[in-house]
């Protein structure tokens, strides 16, 4: 009985984080029209976007040059190599540059979102800026809010393209497919809606990351320990977030 408590106590506690979730995300979406100020935005679309630009391109390069490596001869066996770069142009447009970019932004603006608004809420900075009569969903969260889902495709576009030149780097000088070969696959296979349904995906990761962050931020207990558990909360539902609504919008955008 004890157990059976447990769960139902575990459930409703999840629940009611769910509804205060979309609650923020609601009220953000209402003062999204209220004109944030564009110096706010822009700097948050460079601390947020452009510094994980590079972490991102890493990850993705090393990506699109192993899925080739593990896949090229296998299609050369079966003489599908004129396949090689459309499959890995399709497969870096909907699932590794998206994901992969929104497990980094995930990892890094997500905890450095909670870190810095958890900051702010135990040294009461949150506190004075309702005492000052400004709203600190329109002050702080809009802001990164509107910086994450704008950087996040565009941090995509550069992934796409720089998977995609891994894959090609290793395609014809580890696998011996001729560059025409690799690049006419491509056109052959891929199409506009491989890469809008990416990006429409990216968009959706970076309104996740930049939610979760901020309300994990504005939540966070007293003390080092709850900023420190305030971030890694953030990481680790923005993650879970992210597959799971990955799924759906698979099924959604390509169906």
């Amino acid at each position: 009985m004890l157990i059976v408590e447990k769960i139902g106590q575990s459930v409703l506690q999840r629940l009611e984080t769910g509804g205060r979730v979309m609650l923020l995300f609601l009220d953000t979406l209402y003062h999204v029209p209220q004109r944030p100020k564009l110096r706010h935005v822009l700097n948050q679309m460079a601390h947020l976007g452009v510094d994980s630009l590079p972490i991102i391109l890493l990850t993705i390069l090393f990506t699109g040059m192993v899925m080739t490596v593990q896949t090229a001869h296998e299609f050369i066996k079966y003489g599908a190599q004129s396949s090689v770069g459309g499959m890995t142009a399709i497969s870096m447009a909907r699932e590794l540059a998206p994901v992969l970019s929104g497990v980094v932004l995930a990892g890094r603006v997500g905890a450095a979102i909670a870190a810095e608004l958890g900051s702010m809420k135990v040294t009461e900075q949150i506190d004075a800026l309702r005492v000052m009569a400004v709203n600190p969903v329109q002050y702080l969260v809009v802001p990164r809010f509107l910086a994450c889902v704008f950087m996040a495709p565009i941090l995509v576009v550069f992934a796409n393209v720089i998977g995609v030149s891994g894959g090609y780097l290793v395609a014809v000088y580890y696998a011996d497919i001729s560059p025409f070969t690799y690049l006419h696959s491509i056109q052959v296979f891929a199409v506009v809606n491989d890469i809008t349904g990416g990006l429409i995906k990216s968009m959706f990761f970076g309104g996740i990351v930049a939610i979760i962050g901020c309300y994990k931020g504005l939540d966070a207990k007293e003390g080092a320990e709850g900023v420190g558990n305030a971030t890694t909360g953030a990481v680790v539902t923005s993650m879970i977030l992210i597959f799971i609504s990955n799924y759906f919008l698979s099924l959604l955008l390509y169906r």
